[in-house]
Formats: C-alpha cells, sequence, structure tokens
C-alpha cells in the first residue's frame, strides 16, 4: 500500500471485544450533530429547554420564598448583615472542591444547581419541616426546652441531610455521564451543602445580629462575632463533610456500575445514614457538657475531615493511575501520541501543556493562544472521560452505548490532537515523564489553514504524522 493512502488511513478503535471497524466508527459527523443520545421530540416536557426552564423556575421560586422567610426572621438589617458574613467563606469553599474536580472537571451547570438547590430548595425544605416538627414535638409532650432538643439532634439531621441529599440523587440519575466515582459524588455533595450552610448562616448571623441590637453590645463580645467565629471561622467544612459522606456513597455506587443494582441503592443508603448520624452528634454536642463541643470538634470532626480529605485526594490520584493504564491501549492504536498517556497521568504535565500550547499560540493573536490552551483542557477532559468509559467497560461490562460514546470521545479529541499533542509531549518531557536526552522542538506557531473554501478536512489524518496539519477546533472559532 502506498504512503499516500496510509495518510488517509483511520486508525482502529481497540474494542473490547471483535468487532467491525465500520459498525464501531462509521462516518464523521458534522460538529453540531454530534451528541451521545439521539434528541426526543413530540412531547414539551421531554425538550430540553422546557426542563431547564421548569428546573431553574422551581429554584428561584424557592429562593423567593426562602429570602421571605428569613428577612421576616432577621430583619432587613440582620438579613444584610447576614448576607454579607455568610457569603465570606462560599468562595473558598468552592473553590477547594473544584481544585479537587481537576482531573475530570464536571460541567458548572451542574455544580450550580447543586448550590441553588442547597441554598434554596433543601434550605426551605429544613426551615419549614424543622419548625413543623418542633411545634407538634412542643404540644405533644408540653416541654419547649425538650421540643428544641429533640428537634435539633433528630428532627434536623434526617430532614436537613434527605433534603441535600436529594440534589446528589438527582444528578447520580439525569447526569450519569458526568457522575463516575467518588470524586464526583464528593465535589457535588461540597457544593450542595455550601449553599445550604450560606442560607443557614444567613439565618443564624442575622438572628445574632438582631440580638445585639436589642442588647446593646458590641465588638468581640457580641453574639455576632461568636456566632461568626464558630461557624464561618472554627467549622465552615460542617456541612459538607456531612453531606460529603452521602455523596461518597452515591460515588462508589457509580464506581460499581448498573448491573450491581443492590449496591447502587444501598451504598447511598449507608452513607446518608452517616450523614445524618455525624449531623446528629454535631449538633448534640452541647448536651455533652460545657466542653461537648470542643470534645467533639477535636476528637471526631478535624480526624473524620482529614480522613474524607485523604480519601479525596487518592480517590483524584487513582483517577490519573487510570488514566496511564487504560490510554496506551489507543496510543498503539495510533489516536494518541505515545507521550500522551504520560503526560495526561500527570496534574504537572496537564497544567504545563496548556501553558506551552498558549505562549506558542499567542503571537500575534492572544485570542488565539486563549483558544488553544482551552482545545489541551477540553482535550484532557475528553481523554480522562474515554479512560473512565473503558474502565468501567472491562470491569463491569460493555454496555449498549459504549460504542457510541467511545465513538463520541474519539472524534472529540481527534479535532483538539493537532493542539493538543504537541503541547502533552512537550509537557511529558519537560516534567520527565518522559524521559529522552533532547526536548521535542516547539511547533509551529500556527496550523496550516484548510484550503480555501472548505470547512473541515475530507479525510481524517494518519495517526503518528506531524502535528502541523488541519485544525478545524480553532477555524471554527
Amino acid at each position: 500500500m502506498s504512503e499516500g493512502s496510509m495518510q488517509h488511513q483511520q486508525p482502529a478503535i481497540p474494542v473490547l471485544e471483535e468487532q467491525q471497524l465500520d459498525e464501531f466508527l462509521g462516518a464523521v459527523p458534522e460538529r453540531g450533530q454530534w451528541r451521545y443520545r439521539p434528541r426526543r421530540v413530540g412531547m414539551v416536557w421531554r425538550s430540553k429547554a422546557f426542563r431547564a426552564g421548569a428546573v431553574v423556575t422551581m429554584l428561584a421560586l424557592c429562593g423567593l420564598v426562602i429570602l421571605a422567610l428569613v428577612r421576616r426572621q432577621t430583619g432587613t438589617e440582620g438579613f444584610l448583615v447576614g448576607l454579607g458574613l455568610a457569603v465570606l467563606p462560599v468562595p473558598l469553599l468552592m473553590a477547594a472542591f473544584r481544585w479537587l474536580d481537576r482531573v475530570e472537571p464536571g460541567p458548572w451547570r451542574n455544580l450550580l444547581f447543586a448550590f441553588a438547590w442547597g441554598a434554596c430548595a433543601a434550605a426551605l425544605v429544613a426551615i419549614i419541616a424543622n419548625s413543623f416538627a418542633t411545634r407538634w414535638i412542643a404540644t405533644a409532650t408540653a416541654d419547649p426546652a425538650s421540643a428544641d432538643t429533640i428537634g435539633a439532634t433528630v428532627v434536623a439531621p434526617v430532614v436537613e441531610e434527605s433534603a441535600k441529599a436529594i440534589a446528589v440523587l438527582l444528578i447520580f440519575l439525569f447526569r450519569r455521564r458526568q457522575f463516575g466515582g467518588i470524586v464526583d459524588g464528593i465535589v457535588v455533595a461540597g457544593f450542595t451543602a455550601t449553599g445550604f450552610a450560606f442560607t443557614e448562616n444567613i439565618l443564624y448571623l442575622g438572628n445574632a445580629f438582631g440580638e445585639d441590637q436589642q442588647l446593646g453590645t458590641t465588638g468581640f463580645a457580641s453574639v455576632t462575632v461568636g456566632t461568626f467565629f464558630v461557624r464561618v471561622v472554627m467549622s465552615p467544612f460542617a456541612h459538607p463533610l456531612f453531606t460529603v459522606l452521602s455523596g461518597i456513597g452515591f460515588g462508589i455506587a457509580a464506581l460499581g456500575g448498573a448491573r450491581h443494582r443492590v449496591r447502587r441503592v444501598v451504598l447511598p443508603l449507608v452513607g446518608l445514614v452517616l450523614a445524618m448520624g455525624m449531623h446528629a452528634l454535631w449538633n448534640g454536642s452541647s448536651s455533652f457538657g460545657p466542653y461537648g463541643f470542643y470534645l467533639v470538634y477535636g476528637a471526631f470532626m478535624v480526624p473524620c475531615f482529614g480522613l474524607v480529605t485523604w480519601l479525596a485526594i487518592w480517590s483524584r490520584q487513582r483517577e490519573l493511575r487510570t488514566l496511564s493504564t487504560e490510554l496506551p491501549v489507543y496510543a498503539a492504536a495510533g489516536w494518541l501520541a505515545p507521550a500522551e498517556p504520560l503526560a495526561l497521568a500527570s496534574m504537572r504535565a496537564r497544567g504545563m501543556a496548556r501553558d506551552m500550547a498558549r505562549h506558542w499560540h499567542s503571537h500575534p493573536d492572544p485570542a488565539r493562544g486563549r483558544a488553544a490552551a482551552r482545545a489541551v483542557a477540553e482535550y484532557e477532559s475528553f481523554a480522562t472521560s474515554l479512560a473512565m468509559l473503558r474502565r468501567r467497560a472491562r470491569h463491569d461490562g460493555a454496555d449498549r452505548d459504549f460504542a457510541l460514546r467511545e465513538q463520541e470521545l474519539l472524534h472529540h479529541l481527534w479535532h483538539r490532537r493537532d493542539i493538543a499533542g504537541p503541547a502533552l509531549t512537550y509537557a511529558a518531557h519537560a516534567t520527565g515523564r518522559l524521559r529522552r536526552t533532547h526536548r521535542p522542538p516547539a511547533p509551529q506557531a500556527f496550523p496550516r489553514q484548510f484550503p480555501h473554501g472548505s470547512g473541515q478536512p475530507q479525510q481524517l489524518p494518519a495517526p503518528h504524522r506531524h502535528y502541523g496539519g488541519h485544525n478545524p477546533y480553532l477555524e471554527d472559532r
């Protein structure tokens, strides 16, 4: 076979079982037609726009109701003070969970939904249910003090953790492609609990400010400062830590695949029960004596926080090891350069690849540099999804959607490889992941353009060729 014909030959897909290539790859569709599931038409409620609008409307209504309830309890001035103080830990917590999700970052729409659910829907359910249950217990027992204790240690943990876990459940069920393991469960649960704690802190800090206004206390001796120190400085991770246990249960269930139905039901329930138990212990710490809070905080909460943090980092490293294990088969088939699996398995190399792509393509137009860095970031995300897909297929068997999903991911990788391939190869050498005497030379600043009047190349380029060819990704922009 001539070299010219080889340059237009697509690499074979490393299938799990022997299949025909045309069954697996097929023709490359237009970019606007790439989608994993067929679009459903004919019913309004099956429309993505309708469902998204319904969710946004529901959360907005919950937000308006919770805003009115909190403002009525705290007053306008107390609400504004509570809002200003409660927002302080939110960016730090969100940044911490987003940092944890850097290997295979989930879409922001899922995380924003989780935060909004915690801040609006879960908080509204908690306020209404907790108030109703506490009043009912006080009426039934004729002991308001006992009702407050039971409400804080029994009712509140059950209601609040169940309400927060619903957000994790919804993403687990309806965004299954973006929910693949423990890290995803921790991140979604953390965003949900951060939103819930934000609303709850507004209420507590606003009430504390109102109490200070009545008593005339100011400065470090005020109730507001004490509440801020306990809830925002000492324990901003309290609610996220509780709900993360539910997220871990969902994450382990996601690792098991669809065939393990018992595990998919039992493990989230176990995580939810543990979350309720830890929440009840935290709320009931004051009943253990004057030093009960510090005892629970130092002997239980801090070690649990350290353990969950270790589990999250270990799970992220496990995802990186999956990349170095699963992707070499695609490199051998020609879809990736040989050094790419090594670079993709290192967070340092991935960051360096994005920086190098931005540097190589920034002159004379900085916008092209930003587009190149974005192409590398998307390439890294698609490659990670491909590795996780193959790992689940090897361990739990390939489901009926495996071939379509693999084909889609390979198409996305192929259309970004001219930018991402050289950057990742360079990063593998520069970080010592692939040791050679000389570093590869930097590629030319711009890939060659398409022939005039052509929107896409007629055929895919051959693997293991130079990276200065067509780049539809940048040209589409």
